[in-house]
């Protein structure tokens, strides 16, 4: 059972990550982008490329890649971000100015199918690894044995989210994000740059989410499909934490992680991705407000 737990804690950092984009997302700018499981898929792609050409060195100690890589999983994350900017100008934006909601999110299915169809036809539709070497696992606890990758994914995704409640609270751009996500219309008369406030959403988001897509090729593998096969996890953890709490994206990934990692212990494994669903439809129906979120 603790192998079970560690997988899960390892499983969830990654579902927290792309989790806090969608609830950002929603709370800022009010719809469920279908979308950003691909933006996971870019991310892990682009440090793929990144990898390759930039030829990163030798293994530091007991990881499988060095400090290159890490510069490498920066520079993804960078053209993540531009590539949600630029989603949000080309689809997001224009839909913005139309009352009816369904309209942007049945649009975010068409650009979830788009980028989906990129990602086959730049890098083909076979998985990827970033490294061929066999990671080595260790014991840390009796019947637990983890990867020093799985060790510096738990670690970055939990500085990581520090860095967030830090940016969130201390800073004045984290504020007018909070400000926005509240009331935009009040948050502009009082001098608050919406439009800019959106972009660093989606900087905010396109980041974390290229991160979490790094960390699922670390820990799995790559492939076109990653990103679709992560969004009904994310979306669970979203709302099982509380829609629009960024807080409760964190607590929800680590839950639906595990729940779905400790589930292989009684079922089958092919039926892990109904566990985040069951979870989801069980939340809407007793909890609907979700366990950090706003209730009515």
């Amino acid at each position: 059972m603790g192998q079970y737990i560690a997988d899960g804690i390892i499983l969830g950092a990654t579902l927290s990550l792309g989790a806090i984009g969608l609830t950002l997302t929603f709370k800022i700018l009010r719809f469920a982008n279908f979308a950003h499981g691909e933006l996971l898929t870019f991310g892990a792609y682009f440090a793929l490329t990144l990898s390759t050409v930039l030829a990163v060195g030798a293994p530091l100690g007991t990881l499988s890649f060095g400090w290159g890589f890490i510069l490498v999983i920066l520079l993804a994350a960078v053209l993540t971000a531009v590539l949600a900017i630029v989603v949000d100008w080309l689809v997001y934006r224009i839909l913005r100015r139309s009352d009816i909601v369904a309209t942007i999110v049945i649009a975010s299915f068409g650009a979830s199918l788009m980028l989906r169809n990129i990602v086959v036809f730049i890098w083909g539709p076979q998985p990827e690894y970033y490294f061929h070497s066999i990671a080595i696992a260790k014991q840390i606890l009796p019947g637990v044995r983890v990867t020093a990758d799985e060790i510096f994914v738990v670690v970055l995704a939990a500085v990581l989210m520090v860095a967030l409640h830090l940016f969130l609270t201390r800073t004045r751009a984290g504020k007018a994000m909070r400000a926005v996500s509240d009331n935009a219309l009040l948050a502009q008369v009082t001098g608050i740059n919406v439009q800019n406030i959106i972009r660093l959403m989606w900087v905010v988001g396109g980041t974390l989410a290229a991160i979490g897509g790094v960390f699922y090729g670390i820990t799995v593998q790559v492939g076109p499909n990653m990103g679709f096969n992560l969004i009904l996890p994310m979306f669970a953890a979203a709302i099982l934490g509380g829609i629009g709490s960024v807080y409760g994206a964190v607590l929800g990934g680590m839950v639906i992680g595990l729940a779905e990692s400790v589930s292989v212990f009684w079922i089958d494994p092919a039926y892990k991705p109904a566990v985040a669903f069951l979870l989801m439809f069980v939340m809407l129906l007793v909890y609907p407000g979700g366990l950090l979120g706003e209730r009515a």
